[in-house]
């Protein structure tokens, strides 16, 4: 017998799962996501990706503005679900809300928990140098992404993936999993396991000022923060590089070898110096402009080795 489903979700992240859920013959009484935000050159309201998704559907969408009124909590009860999903919903639920379902609330949160509970748990573990992350599928209570965990599947991160490709990766990762997870709660067979209370890290949204490159820093430990923070927001100098001060994301570099004073560029070729060793930047973003080749950026600007990158 089909579920009744309340998907929750909101960003490209939770598009699979929402599909996958449908797929799998459950109804989806309803979905809730983040109301339309203005984007683009002209600032046109645009829906968020799961909106467009369940609109497509037929699915009926809601955009409530909060949650934690009781005026919503019986908007959500009205829906007689026996199971909401989370996926990157971007509200917190309140206990009204969680307590809703006959079955549940269930969480796809993209790592292997306790590790990484919280806003940013993709970029925090690339940035971080982790061998691997996840997904997992976790009952949902009132404390941070604390719930006991059902499923949880394992993937190796590659010495130069980006966040960006762990992304993708763990997206139908993570719907195939929450489906699976569905079929088992529908026999009556899902299980769950408390988190260990040790190992516990917490993946922080990613402030402005953090993404900005900090030479002083080991070019090992800065190669992870590249590309934990490509391709968003980017991790960036700031700096004159021959047209007064620039704002330039750095998306993809690769430690090399020199040595020098902290952001000094030691080569033509875009090598600069680290706290120890140095990096080598391969591909840029200029304000307001096209992400491009290193050689593509340099060329024309007045930069010589022995100058100073920020």
């Amino acid at each position: 017998m089909a579920l009744r489903v309340v998907f929750m979700g909101t960003p490209d992240f939770a598009v699979p799962t929402l599909a996958g859920i449908v797929g799998g013959g459950h109804e989806v009484v309803a979905v809730y996501t983040r109301a339309p935000a203005p984007a683009g050159r002209g600032m046109a309201l645009r829906p968020s990706p799961v909106q467009a998704l369940a609109e497509k559907f037929g699915l009926p969408v809601l955009t409530p503005a909060t949650l934690r009124t009781e005026e919503a909590a019986a908007a959500f009860r009205t829906h007689g679900a026996d199971v909401a999903v989370v996926v990157a919903y971007g509200m917190i639920l309140p206990p009204a809300i969680l307590d809703a379902p006959a079955l549940g609330c269930l969480n796809l949160h993209a790592s292997i928990l306790p590790r990484w509970r919280g806003a940013a748990p993709i970029q925090r573990a690339v940035m971080a140098g982790d061998a691997e992350s996840g997904v997992a599928v976790m009952r949902m209570e009132p404390g941070l992404d604390t719930g006991p965990v059902a499923m949880l599947e394992r993937v190796a991160i590659a010495p130069d993936m980006t966040a960006g490709e762990l992304h993708d990766r763990l997206m139908p990762l993570g719907a195939d999993l929450m489906v699976r997870a569905l079929g088992a709660l529908e026999r009556g067979g899902l299980m769950f396991t408390p988190q260990a209370e040790a190992g516990v890290e917490y993946a922080r949204k990613i402030a402005n000022d953090e993404a900005r490159i900090d030479w002083a820093r080991p070019a090992g430990a800065l190669h992870d923060h590249v590309r934990g923070l490509s391709p968003f927001p980017g991790a960036f100098v700031l700096a004159d590089l021959g047209r007064g001060p620039e704002r330039v994301k750095v998306l993809k570099a690769a430690p090399a070898a020199g040595s020098g004073a902290p952001g000094t560029l030691l080569d033509e070729d875009g090598t600069v110096a680290c706290g120890e060793g140095a990096l080598r930047l391969l591909r840029v973003q200029p304000a307001g402009k096209p992400a491009m080749a290193i050689a593509d950026f340099l060329r024309g600007r007045r930069l010589e080795p022995g100058q100073s990158l920020g």
